[in-house]
């Protein structure tokens, strides 16, 4: 029995499409992480450059091997191609699951990396220039407490009379009222419907990759059982 080169060279695509999203994924992350102007505050709050570079080079790494098993027609590769496949979308789903019903554990735990930041006028200057900064593009004031962590409210915290959409968010004073913290979580919030689809796109991707390298990892091994009988 032959090999299906419809089926094979499908699959070279694919993985080859799943090897350049990974050197994507690994180049942005990359530049996320030597940004200079990246702001420390709010990166250390949402520590996820690290993985992304961590996945992107997995996604690299397994599409060379799929690559490589699909125009070999190496069952080996293959099958390890299929493996890490199904963890990797079993830690995917497993993910979803965790982060569903620990979405309020999250919310917990940047306030909690937060508090170490407080007596916010004690913090060295680069970390109170990190304040100001996120304090102007956030339209917020302060870390838990609001305008309270401050012992001298900077300017950065207080409204521009220019800016009329955030009125409702100024207090008596003409301070923001919210806390970048809660702007941080917002922020986070917003983002995961996009990461909900892109993972639901991936575990599509991932089912139909498993599929057609199982496909051909049995018509390979049909055409060797041919071969030597």
């Amino acid at each position: 029995m032959a090999v299906n080169k419809c089926l094979k060279y499908l699959l070279f695509l694919f993985n080859l499409l799943f090897w350049i999203s990974g050197c994507i994924i690994l180049g942005v992350s990359i530049y996320l992480k030597v940004n200079k102007d990246k702001n420390s505050i709010s990166s250390e709050s949402l520590p996820g450059v690290d993985l992304l570079i961590a996945v992107g080079v997995i996604i690299m790494l397994l599409g060379f091997l799929g690559c490589c098993g699909a125009i070999k027609e190496n069952r080996c590769m293959l099958l390890l191609f299929f493996i890490f496949l199904l963890l990797i979308f079993l830690l995917l789903v497993a993910a979803g699951i965790l982060g569903a019903i620990g979405e309020h554990k999250v919310k917990d735990w940047i306030r909690e990396r937060m508090n170490k930041y407080l007596p916010l006028n004690n913090q060295p200057d680069s970390v109170k220039e990190d304040l100001y900064k996120m304090q102007t593009e956030l339209k917020c004031c302060g870390l838990l407490k609001g305008p309270a962590d401050w012992t001298s409210i900077p300017p950065s915290c207080k409204c521009q009379s220019t800016d009329e959409t955030a009125k409702d968010n100024c207090d008596s004073n003409g301070t923001f009222k919210t806390t970048c913290t809660d702007r941080i979580i917002e922020e986070m919030e917003k983002s995961m419907g996009i990461v909900l689809g892109i993972a639901f796109a991936i575990a599509i991707l991932l089912i139909f990759g498993m599929v057609i390298s199982m496909i051909l990892y049995c018509q390979i091994g049909k055409k060797d059982s041919a071969t030597t009988a």
